[in-house]
């Protein structure tokens, strides 16, 4: 593995590393200066799309192309979402940031939010995430203090107001539009696109919504430019029209099994082997390593064998993964069941999935129920057969959601049975020697008093 200079947590470890001397002392803000007095949005906005940013929150799409989406015609206000509602299991890189280089975070949201033109900017935290609350409230107090932020910043044209506002902790609001409807203070559930944000997001109005790494980038790379940013990760592939490559820093999660969990900064295409025995140290104990999952829970998984895997936007969907995600690794070591993953699995999306749309509420419901039976020694060979039509029938891949969670449910339950096959059907003899070759009736369906 390549070495590479440390730039989104360069600060973390200085003393008060939260505090606005420390990132001042460290260069903080010069970069924001200079842009107010000597640029203009358009030349920011360029600038990330050349560099070939792509969002860090999971769908990795181009964050200079969706910038270039806002409807600029229409009167009144832009805004400026800041996606802080980290709630994909496995997953603490944007709490990191906030709790301990807030600074960083916002002048990448001060610099996104002149980019396109946003005069409103609301933050929205984890309601779970009280320490970055109170770092991120304590900055922004700072900011207004030293003229960073309001009306007419440090002598310019320029104004920008920015909300801290905190979601209630569901994971469903981690989707954009999902978001946008909490913040206006409705259930979250996520909207019907089109329109998209960018043309009607908040209050109606033109809204960019951007992960807390992502704005993070975007500092650096008005710091440094976009060649330096180009300079690291992934090229594109010449045999995939579609991959626009794979570019700059990016924060890996590691935890489970693993010596040395952490937070971990290296370049975009970093392998899964690498991440866990170069940096976290390997699997602990002595153990070996049985999966992984590449990028929060709703990527699916890979076997050991699959560890070759490259963490960019394309590798992992060879490994029949959904994505990148939000590279946050987990590992899990030879003692786990993989039943009862996909059991903790199944359990989780059942009780986020917000019910609006029918394959997902049900797809959701009914896989834990199969999987409680399973557990409870009623499982059927059948019951695997069950799960996997679950799986390839519901989300926007299959055309049947209005947001991506379903999609998120389904490839841990497709990745665990196709992959861990054998392991299912060795569980099912063995917990139900008698019944595990039934196909009728099934028992999920019928009344406590019928079965």
């Amino acid at each position: 593995m390549s070495t590479s200079e440390r730039v989104l947590l360069a600060n973390i470890e200085r003393p008060e590393s939260h505090a606005l001397s420390t990132y001042e002392g460290a260069g903080g803000y010069r970069t924001w200066r200079r842009v107010l007095a000597e640029q203009s949005p358009q030349e920011i906005q360029d600038l990330v799309k050349a560099s070939g940013l792509r969002g860090r929150g999971g769908a990795g799409f181009p964050t200079g192309l969706k910038w270039s989406f806002l409807a600029t015609d229409r009167p009144g206000p832009i805004y400026f979402c800041l996606n802080a509602d980290e709630s994909e299991p496995g997953t603490f890189n944007n709490r990191i940031l906030m709790e301990l280089d807030p600074h960083q975070v916002l002048e990448g949201l001060f610099l996104s939010c002149f980019a396109t033109r946003a005069s409103i900017a609301y933050i929205y935290l984890r309601y779970e995430y009280p320490l970055a609350y109170v770092r991120l409230q304590a900055a922004l107090d700072a900011c207004y203090a030293a003229g960073y932020l309001g009306r007419h910043i440090l002598g310019s044209e320029y104004s920008l107001e920015v909300y801290l506002h905190r979601g209630a902790g569901a994971y469903i609001c981690g989707e954009e539009t999902g978001l946008i409807e909490s913040l206006e203070g409705k259930r979250a559930w996520p909207r019907i696109k089109p329109p998209f944000p960018a043309v009607e997001g908040a209050f109606r109005r033109p809204t960019v919504v951007n992960n807390v790494e992502t704005v993070a980038c975007v500092r650096h790379i008005c710091e440094r430019g976009s060649e330096w940013f180009r300079s690291q990760g992934v090229p594109p592939d010449p045999s995939n029209p579609r991959d626009p490559g794979s570019f700059g820093p990016k924060l890996y999660c590691l935890s489970g099994h693993v010596a040395r969990p952490g937070c971990y900064e290296a370049p975009l295409g970093l392998r899964v082997d690498e991440l866990i025995d170069e940096l976290g140290g390997g699997v602990w104990q002595g153990r070996r390593a049985k999966a992984a999952i590449p990028g929060g829970i709703s990527m699916g998984l890979l076997r050991s064998d699959e560890f070759s895997c490259r963490l960019d936007f394309a590798d992992p969907l060879k490994y029949g993964c959904l994505g990148l995600g939000t590279a946050a690794v987990v590992v899990l070591d030879e003692t786990v069941s993989m039943v009862d993953f996909l059991h903790n699995s199944c359990q989780f999306f059942a009780h986020e999935s917000c019910g609006q749309c029918t394959p997902c509420r049900e797809g959701t419901a009914w896989s834990l129920r199969l999987l409680e039976r399973i557990c409870a020694g009623r499982g059927r060979l059948k019951d695997l057969e069950l799960l996997l039509e679950i799986g390839d029938t519901m989300g926007i891949l299959p055309g049947t959601t209005i947001c991506g969670l379903a999609d998120g449910a389904a490839w841990p339950i497709k990745n665990a049975i196709r992959k861990f096959r054998g392991e299912f059907e060795d569980y099912l003899r063995r917990t139900n020697p008698e019944g595990y070759r039934a196909e009728q009736p099934v028992w999920a369906l019928l009344s406590e008093s019928e079965a």
